[in-house]
């Protein structure tokens, strides 16, 4: 139990402190570099500050769901997703410091938030647990969609991270499905709309 404890504040404290590295290399790294306005780059800083906020989300996400999921295959399932997270995190965290920007100050808060959902939906089961995960990364994706479309179109870097996000989002929902996820009812798939949406116009200049 002390172990375990342990072991998931080691996960906190490096998810929060400990700047990631990326097994893939970065998207849009092949990109020129391109001259954007300091109007531009606030708005992409402050986009990539809000995936990069979204990211820590995940993270907690998945820790507080395999902690508390009982099926050692669907634990591992998400155990290998929260590592995938882990790049989104670095890219996030290379592009924001790319513009100038910082990382949200609320950090800290989005993850406890989140890590405790991600407890909950695990203690409800595997179906809800999966459910919930497919869920969220449907709304990711979606939410991703936006950005590549509000992102500056000569912004070809940013473009290239938040795409294969997008991308890597819905193989993950796509997973949860396939491991049995259940279907979420309409007022807790509206609550968790709401939720984000809280959290992304907070980020956007927290």
């Amino acid at each position: 139990m002390v172990d375990a404890f342990i072991a998931e504040f080691d996960k906190i404290l490096r998810t929060l402190f400990v700047r990631q590295r990326s097994v893939r290399a970065t998207p849009g790294d092949s990109e020129l570099a391109t001259d954007l306005s300091e109007r531009d780059k606030s708005h992409v800083g402050a986009l990539m500050r809000i995936n990069h906020v979204g990211e820590i989300c995940a993270q907690a996400l998945y820790h507080g769901q395999a902690i508390a999921c009982r099926e050692p295959e669907i634990r591992q399932a998400l155990e290998n997703a929260a590592k995938e997270e882990t790049e989104h995190l670095a890219w996030t965290e290379q592009r924001l410091g790319e513009v100038g920007a910082r990382k949200s100050l609320l950090n800290p808060f989005w993850y406890l938030g989140a890590f405790s959902m991600g407890v909950v939906a695990g203690r409800l089961g595997s179906g809800w647990n999966l459910g919930f995960l497919a869920e969220t990364e449907r709304q990711v994706e979606a939410h991703l969609a936006g950005h590549l479309s509000a992102l500056p179109a000569q912004d070809k870097r940013s473009q290239a991270i938040v795409g294969q996000m997008k991308e890597d989002e819905r193989r993950h929902a796509e997973m949860a499905v396939r491991l049995g996820a259940r279907e979420l009812p309409p007022p807790v798939r509206l609550a968790m709309k709401v939720s984000a949406r809280v959290m992304t116009s907070t980020a956007y200049y927290l």
